[in-house]
């Protein structure tokens, strides 16, 4: 059963100029080289999550992100706009914009207090409830791992998939067990609801699990190997090219992420990949985030040939 919001979700990057606006050629440009897989599984754009520095940009530069992207696919695939905000009408104020500047949904993700203090699970419920009661778009429910204490556990979460706007999960648990048992769960409880993988650092045995596709940035850095992952193992259902393709799409992770879950610095890693592909001029990245040294540069350089990708030559 292919769902209406299945697929794979590039969580974009930003290139920024000299002096940390936003490079909107090469952003544009960006758009439109990762628009050629629209065809091949690539079924919507992620502005502002986490690998698109959401914490590095304003509000108001986040809708202007948000309607570029827009503006640029003009339909062609869908636009979610990540929400990341402390309180609800935060929240609420974000969505909104994001909303007006042209997306189709909103990535929510908890807010980030929660990692230190812990949630309320009927805060937590409220808090979703109130920001879908007040946009007419769709919501991704960003799930955070299962060692934070701003994870959703399976009944809370399952409470969430009841609101009428919810419709998919982006599965960050990154517990393998709980992970497989929540999926199972939610085909169960709440079928309709669309499961998408944000493991970058392990695609493929997370896809395996029985999701509708990919919430990650990692294809919008590969995006001619997660787009074949995706329709060998979703698709298809033929591990055995799928274990193939993953062979180079396991070098270009280990060049990212190592053998851990993305941070900032994998980020930073990441634009780095996209410069040595010729796709942004510079790896800047908004402070706090720090430039790479000489080390990492060359790990990415190494990624990028075990990987076997070529440079795409847009800038």
């Amino acid at each position: 059963m292919k769902r209406e919001w299945g697929g794979i979700y590039p969580a974009i990057m930003v290139p920024l100029n000299d002096d940390y606006s936003i490079n909107e050629k090469e952003f544009n440009n960006y758009i439109d080289w990762l628009l050629k897989y629209a065809d091949k599984g690539i079924a919507g754009l992620v502005t502002n999550g986490h690998t698109g520095e959401i914490t590095g940009f304003s509000n108001e530069e986040r809708a202007h992100i948000t309607k570029l992207a827009a503006d640029r696919v003009k339909g062609k695939v869908k636009i979610v706009s990540g929400v990341c905000a402390e309180g609800t009408f935060d929240a609420i104020n974000q969505a909104k914009a994001a909303e007006a500047a042209g997306a189709d949904a909103i990535l929510l993700m908890p807010p980030h207090l929660w990692l230190r203090f812990g949630i309320k699970p009927e805060g937590a419920l409220k808090f979703v409830k109130d920001v879908a009661s007040a946009i007419n778009i769709k919501i991704f429910i960003h799930l955070y791992p299962s060692n934070t204490k701003s994870f959703y556990p399976i009944d809370l979460l399952l409470e969430m998939c009841k609101i009428p706007n919810v419709v998919a999960v982006k599965m960050g648990t990154r517990d393998m067990p709980l992970y497989e048992r929540d999926v199972r769960i939610l085909r169960e409880k709440a079928p309709d609801i669309t499961l998408l993988t944000c493991h970058d650092e392990n695609v493929l045995s997370t896809m395996i699990q029985g999701v509708d596709g990919a919430l990650i940035g990692f294809s919008g850095c590969v995006p001619e190997l997660i787009t074949p992952l995706y329709k060998a193992i979703i698709i298809d259902e033929d591990l055995k090219e799928g274990k193939k393709i993953n062979e180079k799409l396991f070098a270009a992770a280990q060049g990212i992420y190592g053998i851990g879950e993305p941070t900032g610095e994998a980020h930073a890693r990441m634009k780095e990949f996209l410069v040595q592909r010729k796709v942004f001029s510079s790896p800047l990245m908004r402070p706090p985030l720090m430039p790479l040294n000489q080390h990492e540069i060359d790990v990415v350089t190494k990624a990028l040939a075990d990987s076997g990708v070529e440079k795409v030559n847009l800038v």
